[in-house]
């Protein structure tokens, strides 16, 4: 099914280099899913929440020019998914389990957008950027 992309989805783009014999397509679906509410076993939660409002969506899919078995696969996110001002579980929802999935051979993550009405939950450095560069001896 066609996705439109929301100003406020975490968008994501991966190379993705499936096993022989799987589609770009079912590949692309597989981490969209995978890197967001899909899992190898039943979990009782799922039964809970509605699993639709929170998955990733692959609403794109490029070959990649001169490498026959490769594409890009563009995933969106919704910003629900994540924890507000969290770039551990952010990255760890979108990067963490999913590079073992054994639909693929190999899989880089290319690119990520983090859309304004995400940044802004996170608080910043407590003490402000010139302390910050002051304890780093960092300028400019």
């Amino acid at each position: 099914p066609e996705y439109e992309v929301k100003d406020t989805d975490i968008l994501a783009a991966f190379r993705v280099t499936p096993q022989p014999g799987v589609p770009p397509e079912e590949a692309g679906a597989a981490v969209a899913a995978e890197s967001s509410t899909g899992t190898w076993t039943t979990v009782w939660t799922d039964g809970l929440t509605s699993l639709d409002r929170y998955k990733g969506r692959c609403y794109n899919i490029e070959p990649v020019a001169g490498e026959e078995s490769q594409f890009i696969a563009y995933v969106a996110y919704p910003l629900d998914l994540f924890e507000e001002g969290s770039v551990t579980n952010m990255f760890t929802s979108i990067v963490g389990n999913v590079f073992g999935f054994k639909a693929l051979r190999a899989l880089r993550l290319e690119d990520l957008r983090i859309p304004n009405a995400y940044i802004k939950t996170f608080q910043g450095p407590p003490h402000g950027i010139q302390v910050e560069r002051d304890k780093l001896n960092k300028y400019g």
